[in-house]
């Protein structure tokens, strides 16, 4: 079996999701630089006029900050793209139909699966997606095919023909007390 990562789409997905994590972390290493640069001239500048400028503290703070978090977001996204790309060069897609059963929760029904044999479950799985348009995009395969493949830890990465992106998911587990014992 070829491994998903061979794939012309795979790779071009896992090539558009490493650009957009790139974009996120040249962003935010900008905007920190960009906020030292306005920082050194306000000084400068407050230090000419004898008073400091008003409301650039705020704006520095907001760079920094801002900065920082999209800088920490697009390394998680490298290294997710990174981790994808090992995991589907060991496995390939296997095709199935996707069941949405919440707003993040979904259900992967493997080729083969019978849902009135007890014994065989889908794969239950969560987004990991925190942006609203992805999930909105996935709940919209509701009962449609995707593929899927595992990519280790508990990872699964999703596409569908025409979507020029993958979607990550973790295996959600049920929980095994009881209604009462939850409290």
């Amino acid at each position: 079996m070829q491994p998903a990562a061979d794939d012309p789409h795979t790779r071009a997905a896992l090539e558009g999701y490493r650009a957009g994590a790139l974009r996120w972390l040249a962003g935010g290493v900008i905007a920190v630089v960009l906020a030292v640069l306005l920082g050194a001239v306000a000084v400068s500048v407050a230090q000419d006029r004898g008073r400091p400028l008003p409301l650039v503290g705020m704006l520095v703070v907001v760079l920094v900050v801002g900065g920082f978090v999209a800088a920490v977001a697009g390394l998680g996204g490298l290294l997710r793209a990174l981790r994808w790309r090992r995991g589907l060069s060991a496995v390939p897609w296997q095709r199935g139909l996707l069941r949405i059963a919440g707003p993040a929760i979904v259900a992967f029904e493997p080729e083969g699966y019978d849902e009135w044999d007890p014994d065989d479950e889908p794969v239950r799985l969560r987004l990991v997606s925190t942006s609203v348009w992805r999930t909105r995009q996935v709940q919209g395969l509701d009962g449609g095919e995707v593929r899927a493949a595992p990519v280790g830890g508990g990872r699964w990465v999703l596409t569908a023909e025409g979507l020029p992106t993958l979607y990550g998911a973790r295996t959600a587990g049920r929980s095994r007390r009881g209604p009462r014992e939850r409290g």
